[in-house]
């Protein structure tokens, strides 16, 4: 017997469960932006306060992302704005660090 064949409303390709999640969603996002920010702003050298700082809360908040997350999608779109949230951080900390040239 033929049966109609529902197509998933779910936005992404791997939210298998079809349920929403907008806490992990939030963390994904927050988590994406500040690695970008990290790391573009590593590129400059006076921007290493910019940089470490956002960093830092990057990997924090991508960390706790990952510690709630549901679907692959979510994990993989945490893992890369960990990394980019790690080498900004990273960058930021070798041009002055977190408190470089502000605290003395």
């Amino acid at each position: 017997m033929a049966q109609a064949m529902r197509r998933d409303s779910s936005f992404s390709l791997f939210a298998t469960d079809g349920k929403p999640h907008p806490l992990q969603d939030t963390l994904m996002a927050v988590t994406l932006v500040l690695g970008v920010l990290a790391l573009v702003t590593a590129m400059f050298h006076n921007l290493h306060l910019l940089s470490s700082w956002s960093g830092l809360i990057g990997i924090l908040t991508g960390g706790y992302g990952m510690f709630v997350s549901a679907t692959t999608r979510e994990r993989f779109v945490i893992v890369l704005g960990l990394g980019a949230s790690a080498v900004g951080f990273f960058l930021g900390m070798a041009h002055g660090g977190l408190f470089g040239g502000v605290l003395g």
